[in-house]
């Protein structure tokens, strides 16, 4: 009998106490702490947007539906006589077409002339950085100051007056009649925030290709030609995002109509955020005011999904 035949191996006994059993798996695993930690990260995020978007477009909502009056401390239920209120509000017309005519009128001035700087100060050279800066900073200035300044300069003897006097023109207060008032505004509006736009489309012609410019040169193409055939297509991404910057920004101005003009002479420059502001804090009509501010979320949100689908016709990536 052979006695060195290798015994059979013992039994090995785990971590885990039991003879044979599979060791158990830890609870925070690496991929489970990395998710932890990112929820750790958007948790502020996420509250915020809970504490100051969802909670208030909510009440908004609720408070559309209450007739409540802070002076007298009173809130109740209205139902829809809000909204019927809405429908049957004499000077609702009149503050949805100064609302029209203030946003057509900064979009039709801010984006021209936003790409115009864009494409005069697309190069190097000496004094761009300086221009740049120049144009940018009225972005940075706090609105109100800004808006005093034009105030100043808007009067009848302002210096807007002033430079015109040297030309033999006499100009009017153009903050006492309604067309110039709401021209002035909108004017106030655009050198404000031009700025940013020129700086948004500065980025997107930077990113054209030089040599698809070149090539386009030298198989004979006019200026005129590369830009409205390449350079347009290529940064229409960048367009129809300062066009919804600018439109969404129309319809929320508030610090220069109450400045310049509040809302006057008469309702003439009274925008949608204004009469809200008129009809919820000089009124202490909370209720009517949530309709409203319901009235302008709707609008703001059926333009942006106008423009968002209308983005497949004439921005280039899209198909």
């Amino acid at each position: 009998m052979n006695t060195n035949t290798l015994a059979p191996p013992a039994r090995v006994e785990t971590r885990a106490g039991g003879a044979g059993q599979r060791p158990r798996r830890r609870f925070l695993t690496l991929k489970r702490r990395d998710r932890i930690a990112g929820y750790l990260f958007i948790t502020p995020q996420l509250a915020g947007i809970v504490a100051f978007v969802l909670i208030p477009l909510v009440l908004v909502v609720y408070y559309s539906f209450q007739k409540w009056n802070v002076l007298s401390g009173s809130i109740e239920p209205a139902g829809l006589d809000n909204y019927q209120k809405l429908l049957s509000d004499p000077q609702m017309p009149s503050v949805l077409g100064a609302t029209a005519i203030f946003s057509v009128g900064l979009v039709l001035f801010n984006i021209p002339l936003a790409l115009l700087l864009a494409v005069l100060l697309n190069r190097s050279g000496r004094g761009i950085a300086f221009f740049r800066t120049v144009f940018f900073s009225p972005v940075v200035i706090a609105i109100v100051a800004w808006t005093i300044v034009w105030q100043f300069l808007l009067q009848d003897n302002g210096g807007v007056n002033g430079f015109l006097k040297l030309f033999g023109i006499a100009g009017p207060n153009w903050l006492e009649s309604g067309p110039t008032a709401m021209a002035a505004v909108i004017v106030v509006q655009v050198f404000k925030n031009v700025g940013l736009n020129m700086v948004l489309f500065l980025s997107g012609l930077q990113g054209v290709p030089a040599e698809i410019q070149e090539a386009a040169r030298v198989d004979g193409a006019s200026a005129q030609t590369v830009f409205a055939r390449i350079t347009l297509p290529l940064i229409s991404p960048t367009i129809l995002l300062t066009v919804i910057i600018t439109i969404v920004g129309s319809l929320q101005v508030f610090a220069q109509i109450a400045v310049l003009t509040k809302g006057g002479p008469g309702i003439s420059t009274t925008v949608l955020v204004y009469y809200l502001f008129q009809q919820a804090f000089q009124f202490h009509n909370f209720g009517y005011g949530s309709t409203l501010a319901i009235l302008l979320f709707v609008i703001v949100l059926i333009l942006t999904v106008i423009q968002w689908q209308l983005r497949k016709r004439w921005v280039f990536y899209e198909s």
